[in-house]
């Protein structure tokens, strides 16, 4: 396999599998009984590997590996599957922190080519499916699984978890999930299943009681990850994170009750050494330090409003990179945006990117200071010349700018 070719089965993938709405063809596919179909053709291997669930609409990837970083530390061998991917596609499917093989992607998706005609899986379910069976092959100790979209008709939710999390409950994806927070708490509390404990990271009341009445139906031990008391510290920087950590107290606790052996060092250096570890990135991310450059992923009303409140703390000078996707009510984003700080919106260099003039009419009434540039590496050159001494840089609004920019400009 030469990296042409690698790169060929990717792109096919995408092409014939695409995850969101293409013209005017919704690929999203509610449901899973094409997921069963899948895992019965491959044997189920799900049903094989020790598995944890973790869903919620912020979070829940943070949370995903600070779990991974301290299984790690405790010496378990930790599958961990997350979406979207950033700069390579096999950053979705990991084991101890190291992206599955381009050949195994290649190889799985060539038997993708040779599926009955029954069996037309999307995007995700073709994803989901060669993490489980990559998971399986490599005989991990335990599998972090994260939710995709939603939860009750996730792909991911034809798993037997140890144990499953919900980080919270926000506005997202109301198009496929529901107008109201109690509409999307129902559906991220799909993921709850008989007799296996859910850990609920969410403030409001009104979700708790959701997901709390949902385990009290599936006969689920419930346990309210805000309550738990901690000074205990991340890696990852973001303020956000104080939230997740508590999440991940929670998993570990429960799983230390099943037996796992996990000491109080592994936990507070795991949760230390989640980008040694797991090779996260991309949350609260500083890129450089001249000048000072985070960026972050993210990209709902909910995520961005913890991203500004933080950047607020800095007394900087701020230039802001920012790009949408066509899902993102932008008219809900523009009134938490900073007004003292000088903005380059930019486009997402993928299908669903929305180009800024599309939503320009909503810029002209605001009182921010911007420009508009067509990619997003036009816009952070932009950004970067302009930027004087003790200013800073910040890119953000969709996991796709972040990626982008990443993909261009980091050198690992």
């Amino acid at each position: 396999m030469t990296p042409k070719d690698y790169q060929e089965a990717v792109d096919w993938l995408f092409v014939q599998m695409p995850n969101y709405q293409i013209d005017g063809q919704k690929a999203y596919k509610p449901g899973l009984d094409n997921i069963r179909k899948l895992c019965d053709y491959f044997g189920n291997p799900q049903g094989k590997i020790k598995t944890v669930h973790i869903g919620g609409t912020n979070g829940k990837g943070s949370t995903s590996n600070m779990l991974a970083s301290i299984l790690q530390e405790s010496g378990y061998k930790v599958g961990l599957y997350n979406s979207p991917h950033l700069i390579d596609f096999t950053e979705r499917i990991k084991i101890n922190g190291a992206n599955c093989e381009k050949e195994f992607v290649y190889d799985f998706v060539q038997k993708l080519k040779r599926l009955p005609e029954d069996i037309r899986p999307s995007f995700f379910e073709f994803t989901t499916i060669m993490a489980f069976e990559y998971f399986y092959q490599q005989n991990v100790d335990v599998a972090i699984i994260e939710v995709g979209l939603g939860g009750r008709l996730d792909s991911t939710n034809i798993i037997k978890p140890l144990v499953a999390a919900i980080t919270n409950v926000q506005l997202d994806h109301q198009n496929i999930l529901g107008n109201t927070i109690e509409e999307i708490a129902k559906e991220k509390a799909g993921i709850i299943k008989e007799n296996t404990t859910i850990i609920s990271g969410d403030e409001t009341a009104n979700v708790k009681h959701i997901i709390k009445a949902k385990a009290i139906e599936k006969n689920a031990d419930f346990i309210d990850a805000t309550e738990i008391k901690t000074d205990l510290e991340s890696d990852l920087k973001g303020n956000y994170q104080k939230k997740n950590i508590r999440v991940a107290l929670a998993l570990i606790n429960e799983l230390q009750q099943q037996g796992f052996e996990i000491s109080d060092e592994n936990l507070k250096s795991g949760l230390l050494k989640v980008h040694q570890n797991t090779s996260f990135i991309g949350r609260w991310f500083e890129f450089s330090k001249e000048p000072l450059t985070i960026c972050d992923t993210g990209h709902n009303q909910a995520g961005l409003e913890e991203v500004f409140k933080q950047l607020n703390e800095y007394s900087q000078s701020k230039h802001i990179i920012l790009g949408f996707v066509n899902d993102k009510k932008i008219d809900d984003v523009i009134p938490i945006l900073p007004t003292d700080a000088d903005y380059y919106f930019v486009k997402p260099n993928i299908s669903r990117g929305r180009h800024p003039e599309d939503y320009e009419n909503l810029l002209k009434k605001s009182n921010l200071n911007y420009k508009i540039h067509g990619s997003v590496q036009e816009g952070y050159l932009a950004a970067k010349q302009n930027c004087k001494k003790d200013e800073m840089i910040f890119i953000g609004g969709s996991n796709f700018v972040v990626g982008d920019f990443l993909e261009k400009n980091l050198r690992i």
